[in-house]
């Protein structure tokens, strides 16, 4: 998931940064290639996630055209930035990879093989 939103989001901001756009756009594009390099890396998942999901916020708001897809790559930057960036990643390497674990699920099993039959 991290690696497919990457992808789009660069690609989107190259295509429109060789369109030559106005300058206050400029900005834009460049911070939306950088969050994508560091989803593609795994690097700063968190802040690169949240990054995203504003600027295809303010983009869908902001530009003309169609704001579903830039929703949904919000939605993913966002998403991204809540799970984490996966096992293979530079985030993993330098701050380990975290489980999240729910108390009670390995109780829940159990407790259900102990039960008799009526």
């Amino acid at each position: 998931m991290r690696l497919v939103a990457a992808i789009v989001l660069i690609g989107q901001a190259g295509t429109a940064l060789r369109a030559e756009p106005p300058i206050h756009l400029i900005m834009v594009y460049v911070l939306a290639t950088i969050a994508g390099m560091l989803l593609l890396a795994g690097l700063w998942t968190p802040i690169s996630g949240l990054l995203v999901g504003v600027l295809e916020l303010w983009s869908s708001f902001s530009q003309p055209g169609d704001p579903w897809a830039k929703i949904l790559l919000g939605t993913l930057g966002v998403g991204l930035s809540l799970l984490g960036p996966g096992a293979w990643s530079v985030d993993a390497r330098l701050f380990g990879w975290k489980r999240i674990d729910i108390p009670g699920s390995k109780e829940l099993g159990t407790q259900k093989s102990r039960q008799k039959p009526r």
